[in-house]
């Protein structure tokens, strides 16, 4: 409850200050959530909310709380670079925290309704950064963002409410929207189909998956620095933590639905399409001169492997998406960063107007540098551990030949994003760079800083949610939505 609000306050405190809002003031107040935490713990909280029978329940799991690290780490660096100074400094600004603050509430719940609002929350602050600080036709863009995200929350409402309704009343005469009771609930086939389908359906927009994807490019391109490195450092988190915590855990009866008789189920079926986002996306990111619509186009990529991963239902595919759901955060924030930081000095992202800038700023090409190999996964990066882990899990699935399809990102990641190296860092110069601020500098480094660490010590990650994967695989496996 202290990081909800204390990320409250701060985005109070952050709106009144206006114009007096200094970089160091805004990252200052970025630290307090998370330092709260820290000097007061997480904790639970169980309380009664609209009534006595409709509770706000807090509860982290450890996959929640490695997302709550993500959040509540990013945030800051996302403050202290990913914003430009300006009047509208201290709104940007406010927005982030209140961002911040409905996260926290999303990777904490165990309450169908309290992560419902949690989960609506957090579109808001998003939604009015785009709407006012995004480029071009920014009302067509953001109001294709709006729709997509509005219809799939609807449907994971109407799936919440149904499962509520299916609850066994309690000795208070209620149903419960609690976590457990939910996931208590014994479906039909059809009624898994329906309901996992409605949850299912607002994670995969959010993820984003195929085909749910055509808001993606033009939001993440057209956004403010910041709004993206939100969206594609932390807010899809939302979508893959919601689809292995609350799709497969509150819908495993889904999984086994059958489209086409031993040949293509609903769990198949969701494969395909991490599989067609991961090919897609890198064929796409491959053809892209405009460096932040390379990007854009090779997270569709990435996290399609990581909801592959997710739905082996495999301890080292968990794992995996787990450890790579924090590293693909801090790795397209940092890329997210590098453009920002380059398109603020020329006034394009056109890479093939680019060239050389290693000479100029040789700091700023070795930080790039470290976060382009994290994103291509060499060993001793932090991309390298989950991109293993996630590629064994998704072979030894009993789907061989996606898992050999899977594994061609590796090629094609490297492909476009030494592509984008190359372009932008090698060759003749032909724009001088002027060097990196003291809080560009900082961020980089600090993003750098992670990229090695958690290439070398990835098992500070995998041990911390190892019992928790193992828990919830036994309690899917003795639901019957594991799958040989």
């Amino acid at each position: 409850m202290v990081l909800i609000l204390l990320s409250l306050a701060t985005a109070l405190l952050s709106y009144l200050l206006g114009a007096r809002l200094n970089r160091m003031t805004a990252f200052a107040l970025a630290l307090l959530p998370g330092l709260g935490a820290l000097i007061l713990g997480v904790g639970t909280v169980d309380l009664p909310w609209f009534s006595e029978h409709i509770r706000l329940t807090l509860a982290p799991n450890h996959w929640g709380l490695v997302m709550l690290v993500l959040t509540n780490a990013m945030v800051p660096l996302i403050v202290l670079a990913g914003w430009r100074d300006g009047v509208h400094f201290s709104l940007q600004v406010a927005l982030t925290f209140f961002m911040q603050a409905a996260l926290n509430g999303v990777f904490m719940a165990q309450d169908g309704l309290a992560f419902y609002i949690f989960w609506e929350l957090a579109l808001i602050p998003i939604y009015f950064l785009a709407l006012r600080f995004s480029e071009g036709d920014r009302f067509a863009v953001t109001l294709k963002f709006f729709l997509y995200t509005f219809l799939g929350s609807l449907a994971m409402l109407a799936s919440l409410f149904y499962l509520y309704s299916q609850t066994a009343v309690g000795d208070d005469g209620h149903h419960s929207f609690a976590y457990a009771a939910l996931q208590a609930v014994e479906l039909s086939s059809t009624e898994g189909f329906w309901v996992g389908l409605g949850l299912f359906l607002a994670f995969a927009v959010k993820i984003p998956l195929m085909p749910f994807h055509a808001w993606q490019s033009d939001t993440y391109t057209q956004a403010p620095a910041g709004g993206t490195m939100l969206l594609s450092g932390i807010m899809l988190k939302m979508g893959l933590y919601g689809l292995f915590v609350w799709f497969v855990a509150l819908a495993p009866e889904s999984l086994r639905y059958e489209f086409i008789a031993d040949w293509l189920n609903f769990r198949d079926l969701i494969l395909i399409m991490g599989l067609a986002g991961i090919l897609y996306g890198a064929f796409i990111a491959m053809r892209q001169n405009d460096a932040k619509r390379l990007i854009a186009f090779s997270s569709l990529s990435h996290v399609g492997l990581i909801a592959m991963a997710l739905l082996t239902l495999k301890s080292d595919g968990t794992n995996g998406a787990v450890l790579q759901m924090l590293v693909h955060g801090i790795n397209a924030i940092g890329l997210f960063m590098v453009v920002d930081i380059v398109e603020r000095r020329l006034g394009h992202r056109d890479l093939t107007q680019m060239g050389g800038f290693a000479k100029s700023s040789p700091l700023f090409a070795a930080l790039t540098l470290i976060v382009v190999l994290g994103t291509v996964a060499v060993p001793l990066t932090n991309g390298f551990p989950g991109e293993f882990l996630m590629l064994k899990a998704v072979y030894n699935s009993g789907t061989g030949a996606c898992g050999i399809l899977a594994a061609l990102t590796i090629v094609f990641c490297a492909v476009y994003m030494l592509r984008f190296f190359q372009l932008s860092f090698m060759g003749p110069e032909k724009q001088v760079l002027s060097p990196l601020s003291w809080n560009e500098k900082w961020a980089l480094m600090l993003i750098a800083g992670m990229v090695l660490y958690l290439g070398v010590q990835p098992q500070v990650v995998v041990d911390f949610i190892q019992s928790n994967t193992e828990q919830w695989l036994n309690a899917i496996a003795e639901s019957g939505g594991m799958l040989s």
